[in-house]
């Protein structure tokens, strides 16, 4: 094939990027046009994005640039955070963002993107999905606005999403009950080896501030439906007990499954109160399958109420499944 033939044959471990040993992008990749965002030396008004050193400035100008349905790939560099006046927007299809920092980790990419967002009730987040089959690998995402309706980083809503080897941080609105690192609203939305929350800045509203927040129709006719999350780690440094790494708030909040997949929640053992509940679920429309997860620092993986929550593969039964133990010389 053609393609193939132009490809870098000899630089084939170098003219990719591996994510789990496999090649996802690179020499041979046969669709779509290549978009790089440089914040630190690209420009929006000057440059075309089609080179590295050509790059644009934002992501969201390079979003623009994107074709819906071309699986077009944008590339950004790791060495600096971008940072977005307004809310990012992709309700594109088939557009795939990679950062550039080597091989990816569970959390501390080095391709950031950030806001510095005072005013506008719309930017609810610093990144907002919307789009089909978008998929994002070895991003940080960020929100530390401080306008009011900015209470997420990452607002995912569209269909089928994959996320590989991102971060999710919120650093500001501690003290704000329900703002949380992701609003779920996505459909079929796939979460692999991600990082959300922290163990550094505490939490101290009085309830639910979780890392995953589950709430019908934050973006209009959207819903969490069949989301799934695998080898994902949930960090929190809690104030306060009624606070949730995954808070689902009522009766129709979620449609069908949530599945948490070989996932790790882990408290900060210096926070000023004991986490309750790991997973709040007043969801009656769909299941919570907890497969094989560990906990750490909370009392219960989830309440007795939350009668559609299942855990397996763990010892003992009940809502203690999966909670760490205590080592001991005995």
């Amino acid at each position: 094939m053609a393609w193939r033939e132009n490809a870098k044959i000899t630089n084939l471990r170098t003219d990719h990027l591996y994510v789990m040993g496999a090649p996802v992008f690179g020499g041979w990749h046969p669709f779509g046009d290549r978009w790089y965002v440089d914040y630190a030396n690209g420009s929006d008004t000057g440059n075309s994005g089609k080179k590295p050193d050509d790059a644009f400035k934002t992501l969201s100008t390079a979003i623009d640039a994107c074709t819906t349905n071309n699986n077009d790939i944008i590339f950004i560099d790791g060495h600096s955070t971008v940072v977005e006046t307004s809310m990012v927007s992709l309700s594109k299809n088939r557009v795939h963002i990679v950062g550039v920092n080597g091989p990816p980790g569970h959390f501390g990419a080095g391709a950031k993107i950030s806001c510095t967002i005072t005013s506008g009730a719309t930017n609810i987040g610093t990144f907002q999905n919307t789009g089909v089959r978008n998929t994002f690998t070895g991003i940080k995402f960020m929100n530390a606005s401080t306008v009011a309706e900015g209470v997420y980083s990452l607002v995912d809503a569209g269909e089928y999403a994959r996320y590989f080897n991102c971060e999710f941080y919120k650093s500001t609105d501690l003290a704000v009950a329900a703002a949380s690192e992701v609003i779920a609203n996505g459909d079929s939305s796939m979460f692999y080896n991600c990082t959300f929350g922290d163990l550094v800045n505490k939490r101290t509203a009085n309830g639910a501030r979780p890392n995953v927040l589950i709430d019908r129709e934050i973006v209009s006719g959207k819903v969490c439906r069949d989301n799934y999350f695998e080898g994902c780690r949930f960090l929190y440094h809690c104030g306060d007990a009624d606070q949730r790494f995954v808070y689902a708030t009522t009766t129709n909040d979620a449609e069908r499954i949530v599945h948490f997949n070989r996932c790790s929640f882990i408290c900060n053992p210096l926070g000023t109160a004991t986490m309750l509940d790991a997973i709040d679920n007043n969801t009656t429309n769909a299941y919570f399958l907890v497969d094989h997860c560990s906990f750490l620092g909370p009392t219960n993986v989830c309440a007795d109420a939350d009668t559609t929550t299942y855990i397996i593969g763990s010892s003992p039964v009940g809502t203690t499944a999966g909670l760490a133990v205590e080592a001991s010389a005995a």
